[in-house]
């Protein structure tokens, strides 16, 4: 946990106070370079790809994200063994959400079964330039990790493929169905480029299919817990639907200040600028490459929406401690 006046908080702090700065010179600094990279539109710009070659095009774009691309839903997802899944998880990652961008609603579910310790984590909000959420799976039978100044709490890792889960969500912006997510998987996710939310206009009906009884009672247990009460849950067999409209978790604390309200307007400054680099484009190929040569910070966020790999930076603080667990 965070204190105040604790190492961490101060660093936590100073890292708010910088990224506002940085959101705000990056705004002016980026109107600047993209009105100079604007030029004509794409046509006169260069050869539109063709329609027979933009799957594969997209596919070699994405081959070392960590996702793939819904054409049906215009939603990226994770795909099953991801670069990501290494890191695992811990409360640690969460709070340098909004200095990245990233302005969710988190809500970890904490259980124990099987002789594990489990975190079941939902999120939902607003990833730089996308709107998304996730429902991440998590466990380890380790000791929690004390690191003074730096993190103390327990350390999960992804779950292996025999713990994964049957898992649907589908993500509601004001009550209208954004899209639909369904996997057996340990990270499953949805994010819609180009699309803006705050996360308190997000909800996500979650159903997780647990592998049997004990486990299923355990979560319930778990959510209850965090604060869940009649009719925002409900189960039928080993299944259980949860009704995520807000967190009962206390949100991470540059999530609740300044910081994170000055993420949320750079991303909306984000989002208006890629949609009208973007307007009248509906492959998201071409988007892609439009984005490429006009905008080289849009691009780049693009690649790395979701869990960019900056996102796991305090994993190098704490790797010397899992690794002697």
């Amino acid at each position: 946990m965070v204190t105040f006046g604790s190492p961490l908080f101060w660093v936590l702090f100073s890292s708010a106070v910088l990224a506002a700065c940085i959101f705000i010179f990056s705004i002016i600094r980026r109107h600047i370079i993209d009105r100079r990279l604007g030029g004509p539109d794409a046509a006169a710009q260069g050869q539109v790809l063709s329609s027979a070659s933009q799957i594969d095009v997209l596919n070699d774009i994405l081959a070392d994200t960590g996702y793939a691309y819904d054409w049906r839903q215009n939603v990226f997802y994770s795909k099953l063994n991801t670069w990501q899944r290494k890191f695992g998880y811990c409360s640690l990652y969460d709070e340098t959400s909004a200095p990245l961008g990233i302005v969710i609603d988190c809500e970890p579910i904490y259980f124990d079964y099987g002789g594990k310790k489990w975190l079941l984590e939902l999120w939902k909000g607003q990833y730089g330039m996308a709107v998304g959420a996730e429902i991440g799976i998590y466990n380890t039978t380790g000791p929690a990790l004390d690191i003074p100044g730096v993190f103390n709490g327990t350390f999960y890792d992804c779950a292996g493929d025999e713990d994964m889960l049957s898992m649907t969500y589908t993500l509601f912006r004001e009550g209208k169905a954004l899209f639909r997510r369904a996997a057996r998987h340990w990270w499953l996710t949805g994010f819609m480029l180009g699309e803006y939310a705050a996360p308190p206009v997000l909800s996500m009906e979650a159903s997780i299919t647990f592998r049997d009884r004990d486990m299923r009672n355990a979560f319930l247990v778990g959510l209850t817990q965090a604060g869940y009460g009649a009719g925002e849950y409900r189960y039928s067999g080993n299944t259980v639907l949860v009704l995520y409209t807000r967190p009962h978790s206390r949100q991470p604390l540059p999530r609740r200040g300044l910081l994170g309200r000055l993420a949320l307007h750079y991303d909306k400054w984000l989002v208006r600028r890629y949609k009208k680099l973007t307007k009248g484009l509906a492959n998201m190929t071409d988007i892609l490459e439009t984005l490429r040569r006009k905008s080289p910070l849009l691009y780049n966020l693009a690649l790395n929406l979701g869990r960019p790999r900056k996102f796991y930076k305090a994993h190098d603080k704490l790797r010397p401690y899992i690794e002697g667990r």
